[in-house]
């Protein structure tokens, strides 16, 4: 009995320094342009790159944040009837994550050029 309450204790105790830092990812609602840019890469598989795919799934790029943010959240509570995968990939989001990707999806220009955002001066 003592060596599984030993255990125990050094399992929790052993826990509490992630815990913090659990605690203070969780509390926070605010996220970098990087941290934006690594959950948005995972929209890339379905809607392509800055989510300007054009075909059967829908471009995103450049829609206002409240439509997609609402839309987002929709999936995430089973709101929407015709969802195929996103309302399990919204599940995986945060609200407040979901609102950062609605609101970088919305400030891409959905007709931009990739190649022009590419070019730079030559060097000499």
């Amino acid at each position: 009995m003592k060596r599984i309450l030993h255990m125990a204790a050094s399992a929790l105790l052993g826990a509490l320094p992630l815990s913090g830092v659990a605690l203070q990812c969780l509390a926070e609602d605010t996220f970098s342009s990087e941290q934006t840019a690594l959950m948005a890469g995972s929209c890339a598989n379905c809607h392509g790159t800055d989510g300007r795919l054009v075909g059967s799934v829908p471009t995103i790029a450049g829609r206002p944040a409240a439509v997609l943010e609402a839309r987002l959240l929709a999936f995430k509570r089973d709101e929407v009837g015709d969802a195929t995968i996103m309302d399990r990939i919204a599940k995986g989001f945060t609200d407040a994550e979901l609102a950062a990707l609605a609101s970088h999806f919305s400030a891409i220009d959905p007709q931009a050029d990739d190649a022009t955002d590419t070019e730079q001066e030559p060097q000499e």
